[in-house]
């Protein structure tokens, strides 16, 4: 069963190194929103700093969105899916490989830009390590729930609208509980509550989320 998860993480961070263009596309997405907020609303530092967090968190949020339609849908449509699910190594591993693989694609280089994006909305260094360890936590919670909406589409007609539709309330909580350990720092009450809270959504939509995701793809592919 090792082996069956290692080789799915192999093969999709295979494809998404002779694919560059889609993770880079997200991750220009995620920037090119963050950046445009601080034209639009002004030089002000003071604004800046209040909605930075809020910003970004929102931007990491629909840059996610932007490549979960295709998490099962290209091996889907070519037949490796079915093949994959028909294995005998139980299917939770395969999401779990698969969920893995698209926080590596995309959540990384997410984590990587957002201490160059925070010092756009003037924000402290503490304030800019507390929004990369509440992505730390969140961005994986956004690959696993975003692999529940994914499985529960797979192969419906308009299923890129139903999933968006499915999962941002979902991601909610995430956005919620991120943006305010930021603001918490920037208030001088503590972050500990908020990420204490972005954690434990951690540890539940971990638990839950891939079980969920593996009935959604028996059903989807019957």
């Amino acid at each position: 069963m090792g082996r069956f998860f290692l080789s799915v993480l192999r093969r999709d961070l295979t494809i998404a190194a002779r694919r560059r263009g889609d993770w880079l596309t997200a991750l220009f997405f995620f920037v090119m929103v963050s950046s445009l907020f601080p034209l639009g609303v002004g030089p002000d530092p003071e604004l800046l700093k209040l909605i930075g967090p809020g910003v970004l968190w929102v931007a990491a949020t629909l840059a996610s969105l932007l490549s979960l339609s295709r998490l099962f849908e290209d091996d889907h449509r070519d037949g490796s899916l079915e093949q994959m699910v028909l294995s005998p190594a139980p299917v939770v591993l395969l999401v779990l490989g698969k969920t893995l693989a698209h926080w590596m694609i995309y959540g990384i280089p997410l984590l990587l830009i957002t201490p160059v994006l925070g010092m756009q909305f003037n924000l402290s260094a503490d304030a800019i390590g507390v929004l990369v360890f509440s992505l730390l936590l969140g961005t994986p919670i956004l690959s696993l729930l975003g692999a529940t909406g994914a499985a529960l589409t797979l192969g419906l007609r308009g299923g890129g609208v139903l999933l968006t539709l499915l999962v941002l309330p979902l991601y909610t909580p995430a956005l919620i509980f991120g943006a305010g350990a930021v603001a918490g720092v920037m208030a001088g009450t503590g972050a500990e509550a908020q990420l204490s809270l972005l954690g434990a959504f951690f540890l539940v939509s971990f638990i839950v989320a891939p079980w969920i995701a593996a009935a959604s793809l028996g059903v989807s592919l019957e």
